[in-house]
Protein backbone atom coordinates (compact mmCIF):
# COMPACT_ATOMS: atom_id res chain seq x y z
CA UNK A 1 0.00 0.00 0.00
CA UNK A 2 0.89 3.64 -0.62
CA UNK A 3 1.49 3.70 -3.98
CA UNK A 4 0.26 5.94 -6.45
CA UNK A 5 -1.61 4.74 -9.63
CA UNK A 6 -2.83 6.62 -13.05
CA UNK A 7 -5.85 5.77 -14.39
CA UNK A 8 -7.19 6.48 -17.71
CA UNK A 9 -10.64 6.92 -17.75
CA UNK A 10 -12.67 6.82 -21.12
CA UNK A 11 -15.25 9.46 -21.48
CA UNK A 12 -18.45 8.91 -23.73
CA UNK A 13 -21.54 11.80 -24.78
CA UNK A 14 -21.71 14.46 -22.83
CA UNK A 15 -19.18 13.52 -20.43
CA UNK A 16 -16.92 13.90 -23.39
CA UNK A 17 -18.50 17.02 -24.39
CA UNK A 18 -18.17 18.44 -20.67
CA UNK A 19 -14.32 17.31 -20.60
CA UNK A 20 -13.49 18.51 -24.15
CA UNK A 21 -11.40 14.37 -24.52
CA UNK A 22 -11.81 11.19 -24.87
CA UNK A 23 -9.69 10.06 -22.18
CA UNK A 24 -8.31 11.95 -18.77
CA UNK A 25 -5.41 9.97 -16.90
CA UNK A 26 -6.02 10.88 -13.42
CA UNK A 27 -4.21 10.28 -10.34
CA UNK A 28 -5.27 8.38 -7.47
CA UNK A 29 -3.61 6.42 -4.47
CA UNK A 30 -3.71 2.77 -4.25
CA UNK A 31 -6.94 1.75 -2.64
CA UNK A 32 -8.96 4.78 -3.98
CA UNK A 33 -12.64 4.76 -4.32
CA UNK A 34 -15.18 5.44 -7.14
CA UNK A 35 -15.95 8.69 -4.84
CA UNK A 36 -12.08 9.77 -4.93
CA UNK A 37 -12.17 8.76 -9.01
CA UNK A 38 -15.23 11.88 -8.79
CA UNK A 39 -12.93 14.13 -7.30
CA UNK A 40 -10.19 13.54 -9.47
CA UNK A 41 -12.03 13.84 -12.96
CA UNK A 42 -13.63 17.00 -11.46
CA UNK A 43 -10.04 18.63 -10.92
CA UNK A 44 -8.47 17.06 -14.30
CA UNK A 45 -11.86 18.34 -16.23
CA UNK A 46 -13.77 21.16 -14.20
CA UNK A 47 -16.74 20.87 -17.29
CA UNK A 48 -17.46 17.65 -15.69
CA UNK A 49 -18.69 19.36 -12.46
CA UNK A 50 -21.91 20.22 -14.04
CA UNK A 51 -22.55 16.69 -14.42
CA UNK A 52 -21.28 15.83 -10.88
CA UNK A 53 -24.73 14.26 -10.01
CA UNK A 54 -25.96 12.49 -12.97
CA UNK A 55 -22.16 11.30 -14.28
CA UNK A 56 -22.17 7.41 -14.27
CA UNK A 57 -18.95 5.36 -13.98
CA UNK A 58 -18.76 2.19 -14.98
CA UNK A 59 -15.41 -0.59 -13.70
CA UNK A 60 -14.78 -3.04 -15.79
CA UNK A 61 -18.26 -2.64 -17.47
CA UNK A 62 -20.38 -2.71 -14.55
CA UNK A 63 -21.99 0.40 -13.34
CA UNK A 64 -20.15 1.40 -9.43
CA UNK A 65 -21.02 2.85 -6.44
CA UNK A 66 -19.06 5.71 -5.14
CA UNK A 67 -17.87 3.47 -2.24
CA UNK A 68 -16.97 0.94 -4.53
CA UNK A 69 -12.82 0.54 -4.42
CA UNK A 70 -10.83 0.89 -7.99
CA UNK A 71 -9.06 -2.30 -8.36
CA UNK A 72 -6.31 -3.14 -10.20
CA UNK A 73 -5.93 -2.83 -14.05
CA UNK A 74 -9.71 -1.82 -14.29
CA UNK A 75 -11.17 -0.52 -17.48
CA UNK A 76 -12.96 2.86 -16.31
CA UNK A 77 -15.83 4.54 -18.97
CA UNK A 78 -17.85 7.64 -17.71
CA UNK A 79 -21.06 8.98 -18.91
CA UNK A 80 -24.67 11.23 -18.38
CA UNK A 81 -27.57 9.15 -18.45
CA UNK A 82 -28.77 8.62 -21.92
CA UNK A 83 -32.90 9.39 -22.46
CA UNK A 84 -34.49 8.62 -25.71
CA UNK A 85 -37.57 7.55 -27.10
Amino acid sequence: MGGVVIWTVHLFAGARDAAGAATLEVELPEGATVADLRRALQAAAPGLTRLRHSLWIAVNGDYAADADLLPEGAEIACFPPVSGG
